[in-house]
């Protein structure tokens, strides 16, 4: 199955006029230092003393706090790790999910959201953040 992937305007088209949620699959630190406004954070890995390991519960939340009918848009940094996750939120029966292409911060050769001026917080409430979604 393909995942279609949108620019970071489209993204904020899609949330402004279609109802979509955006959730950003970074890790938490990356989430807390900026983020699109009204983001969900879930992250797809955890940062360690060892690096990046898999989120064991990832799909479990999304499937929990979301539903499967939802409408979503995935985000992360430069596109890699929201690529992932919607595949894999795809591939577990979720039908509406998008990826954000060039991510927060952009990927070579395309903007991300921040350098856009699209929308962005340091803040968030408790029902957004992993903390409040686990």
């Amino acid at each position: 199955m393909s995942v279609k992937r949108v620019p970071p305007e489209e993204a904020k088209r899609l949330m402004d006029e279609e109802g979509y949620l955006y959730v950003d699959v970074r890790s938490v630190p990356e989430f807390e230092a900026g983020h699109p406004a009204g983001a969900y954070n879930v992250p797809i890995t955890h940062l360690g003393p060892r690096g990046p390991s898999p989120n064991v519960d990832f799909l479990s939340v999304m499937e929990r706090r979301f539903g499967k009918d939802a409408k979503l848009v995935v985000g992360c940094k430069s596109g890699g790790r929201s690529l992932q996750a919607a595949a894999i939120l795809l591939g577990a029966g979720f039908r509406t999910v998008v990826d954000q292409r060039a991510g927060f911060d952009g990927a070579p050769g395309q903007a991300g959201w921040r350098p856009l001026g699209l929308p962005a917080t340091t803040e968030a409430p408790d029902d957004h953040t992993w903390s409040g979604l686990k």
